[in-house]
């Protein structure tokens, strides 16, 4: 009898243990239940520019609803704004149109919201989930990545994190722009497939603590999420402008960890200087690569570990547009007083456009693409795909092209040459088109009344 009642004991001790889950609840309670019914699964139609003409890609991705009014966050590689279409498939299986909001895919986020006229009207009803907090996340502790995996919606997979401040350098989406550059990731091995993206890592109460981004190629159950406490400052933002706006010097920083003999530093003093942008802001205030940044606007500065670099560029990104950041510099054992202008950070990558029936695709060139491939021109727009035996295949104008002038009128921005285009496309005219290659001037002649022009066509693909 004894030892079956300490059996007993121990039984109903760990039974207790695990309905409390350390006071954050477990699968199946309300909490849980609520976020499952906040998940959605994301049907995108994006169009994009392939060879002059115009493609339309379909995609599939996951999301939370965040708040009563409908947002809903997501990665942006799921949704940007190149979408001309967005379909929410909520947790009781209703289709609702969203639109877009705004993207930032510097931390790979974007948030859209449900059409709430029409949920109201057809009396749909959805919940929304709560945020938890990522920086009380410890190796270890169980997680749940919720989402639509290879398109099957409301999949829940379990693990634990594996590591709570991975780091990665900068990385490239498939469209090429930037991201991860100002945070840390959480570390999984719950199963993030290709159509987990933008789901919730969640906790077993239901708190939602990381966005799922990405998976480690040719791994198992290696995947990666964006941390609540990240993604909550990123909704915030998004709910107020389209896009987030952050300073920019250019420079890019390194970790001294055991390099502090070779530049006469104090360890956990400071941070490397790897690389100075050719022309930006911190090369015109003298800042040169080995130099060792140790206090920025007076506050000391600890860069000895990869992990700890974002939160170095964040303090720079967080500094205001046209205003100088004061720089403590440390070179060849002297300190050095730095005071570049902070500018708004751009992506290399600028928006891509089309000009169908004259069979161009478009690029809108950003300051830091054109002072890397040394343009020196007020345009910013470069040809980037030629469409053949359309008008401007015909008229001899290449990719890398960049148009100055339309008709003799100057050109500067995609508005301007599209409100051009939307004028001379129909008028059967031709038409005289100035254009810089290789730092040469050259003008060429385009018929918009080609027949290819007049059969104008558009394709459609799809990915996961």
């Amino acid at each position: 009898m004894r030892l079956s009642a300490i059996f007993a004991a121990i039984a109903c001790a760990l039974l207790c243990a695990c309905s409390t889950f350390d006071g954050r609840g477990r699968p199946g309670s309300a909490g849980f239940e609520n976020l499952l019914k906040s998940v959605v699964k994301i049907d995108v139609w994006e169009k994009s520019q392939k060879d002059g003409g115009s493609l339309t890609v379909r995609s599939i991705g996951s999301g939370v609803i965040m708040d009563a009014d409908g947002t809903i966050l997501t990665n942006a590689h799921v949704v940007n704004c190149y979408a001309t279409k967005i379909v929410v498939t909520l947790a009781n299986l209703e289709r609702v149109r969203a639109e877009f909001v705004g993207w930032d895919h510097w931390t790979d986020l974007a948030l859209i919201r449900l059409d709430m006229e029409d949920v109201r009207r057809r009396g749909l009803e959805f919940s929304h989930a709560e945020f938890g907090n990522s920086a009380d996340l410890k190796s270890g502790e169980v997680v749940y990545a919720v989402g639509t995996p290879h398109g099957f919606a409301r999949t829940v997979t379990r693990g634990i994190i594996s590591n709570a401040s991975r780091y990665f350098e900068g990385t490239i989406l498939n469209s090429g722009y930037e991201t991860g550059n100002f945070n840390t990731w959480l570390q999984t091995d719950a199963a993030i497939n290709p159509g987990n993206s933008g789901g919730p890592l969640a906790l077993p109460d239901g708190k939602v603590v990381g966005i799922n981004t990405r998976a480690y190629a040719n791994s198992n159950n290696l995947g990666f999420a964006v941390p609540s406490n990240v993604a909550r400052g990123v909704l915030d933002a998004l709910s107020k402008n389209s896009t987030i706006s952050r300073g920019y010097i250019g420079i890019t920083p390194a970790p001294l960890q055991d390099m502090e003999q070779f530049f006469d530093v104090d360890t956990n003093r400071g941070v490397l200087v790897q690389n100075v942008d050719a022309g930006s802001p911190a090369a015109d205030a003298g800042i040169v690569p080995g130099d060792i940044i140790l206090k920025i606007n007076s506050e000391g500065v600890d860069g000895r570990f990869p992990e700890q670099l974002p939160a170095i560029m964040n303090r720079i990104a967080s500094s205001p547009i046209g205003e100088k950041i004061a720089l403590e510099i440390q070179r060849n054992g002297k300190i050095l007083e730095k005071y570049p202008v902070c500018e708004r950070l751009e992506s290399r990558v600028g928006r891509e456009f089309s000009l169908e029936k004259w069979g161009a695709g478009m690029q809108e060139i950003t300051t830091v693409f054109k002072r890397e491939a040394k343009i020196k021109c007020d345009s910013n727009l470069m040809v980037i795909g030629i469409r053949r035996g359309f008008p401007f295949d015909l008229a001899k104008i290449e990719a890398g092209d960049i148009i100055l002038s339309v008709n003799r009128k100057k050109v500067t921005t995609a508005k301007e040459l599209e409100e051009i285009y939307s004028k001379l496309s129909g008028s059967g005219s031709k038409i005289l088109v100035e254009v810089q290659r290789d730092s040469a001037i050259s003008f060429h002649i385009v018929n918009p009344e080609t027949p290819a022009a007049a059969s104008n066509g558009k394709a459609e693909s799809s990915k996961n």
